[in-house]
């Protein structure tokens, strides 16, 4: 198979979606791969480096599109690339669809197939190519005085995590390294009771309750959004009228912005402008938070996404059909969609997987 990869091309996206590394091993299974020149730079890798492990560097995006037989990538695909996807072609990256219904008409209408890297599940019932994000979150951060970044100047005091999991876990997990007083929000008992066992005491736990919102949110410093649930938008847990409850300057922290953000008055920001004010809170919304650090979270993204991505080369899309952990990344194929957070979400009919793929 061809596996192209081309440059990123959102706002501030320095990552890459295959480094060096995983080249060499995409060659070793005997594949082709094509990557555009100067998509390795953010990282510190240039087109030589590409040639070593090797790669054929291609002039253009259009030539890396045109012709591979899958696309991987780290950010959704702009206006101008899923115009240049096609029936038949396979498309590896984040997606986050359910809040972007611009990008899902353009998939559809392409006719590609597109697995999301934060629809892919593991046994244990995690999504582990998300979870190579939030640790690169984790790692970007440490030391600087500020939590999940971008916020200058300010040292947590008491802050409050919006959901318990992968997200939300690193997050307390670097909240609770600078030292601040932790409170996670979840809804699930069970989930609780493991982040209790995890931290031993060292994290308040509660039930989500719109009180216990209202009473955690009011007391932070900073609030951390990180409700994610796989592939749908992201419920709106704080909303503009709880912000004149808050501290005025605290700051919320959106990490589901992706997924459209857990609150109300989120929008999406890059590292350009990544802060602004709503009645004295301040909001950080970047929609690709480890594009800051793009050398650690390009490196674990590649490490996460690397083993599925080679099933895909090595089996096209009967590698789809043979692991359904695979399987449930598959949002788009041949014009249906087949995942049910994004169907419900956007008002689409959904087609199982199973029943796309074996047609």
């Amino acid at each position: 198979m061809r596996v192209g990869c081309p440059k990123e091309i959102k706002n501030h996206e320095y990552r890459v979606g295959l480094t060096p590394g995983s080249v060499r091993e995409y060659v070793a299974h005997g594949h082709e791969v094509l990557v555009e020149s100067g998509a390795g730079a953010g990282i510190g890798a240039d087109d030589n480096a590409y040639r070593a492990a090797g790669a054929t560097i291609a002039r253009t995006a259009a030539d890396v599109f045109a012709k591979s037989d899958m696309i991987v990538k780290v950010k959704e695909p702009q206006p101008n690339e899923w115009a240049q996807l096609r029936d038949g072609q396979i498309l590896y990256a984040y997606l986050h669809l359910a809040p972007d219904p611009e990008q899902t008409k353009g998939l559809l209408a392409s006719g590609v197939t597109a697995i999301a890297y934060e629809t892919v599940t593991d046994d244990r019932g995690g999504l582990p190519l998300l979870a190579a994000g939030a640790t690169a979150l984790q790692k970007a951060n440490g030391g600087r005085g500020v939590l999940l970044g971008g916020v200058p100047g300010v040292l947590p005091g008491k802050v409050t995590v919006l959901g318990g999991g992968v997200v939300g876990l690193h997050a307390a997990r670097m909240a609770v390294g600078l030292g601040a007083d932790v409170t996670i929000i979840d809804r699930s008992i069970p989930r609780l009771r493991q982040l209790d066992d995890l931290f031993t005491g060292r994290v308040h736990t509660r039930y989500s309750t719109v009180e216990a919102l209202e009473e955690e949110c009011f007391s932070a410093d900073i609030v951390v959004g990180a409700v994610l649930i796989p592939g749908a938008a992201a419920p709106k847990l704080v909303t503009r009228e709880m912000l004149s409850g808050m501290k005025k300057g605290s700051v919320l922290v959106d990490v589901a912005i992706d997924q459209g953000g857990c609150f109300e008055t989120s929008h999406a920001t890059t590292h350009a402008e990544p802060t602004y004010e709503v009645d004295g809170v301040i909001h950080y919304c970047v929609a690709n938070m480890p594009g800051a650090v793009p050398v650690t979270s390009a490196h674990a993204l590649n490490n996460a996404t690397l083993h599925y991505g080679l099933q895909l080369a090595d089996k096209g899309l009967k590698a789809l059909v043979d692991d359904h952990h695979l399987r449930n990344g598959l949002n788009v194929h041949r014009g249906k969609i087949t995942n049910r957070a994004v169907a419900e979400a956007l008002g689409y009919e959904l087609v199982e997987p199973k029943v796309v793929l074996a047609a």
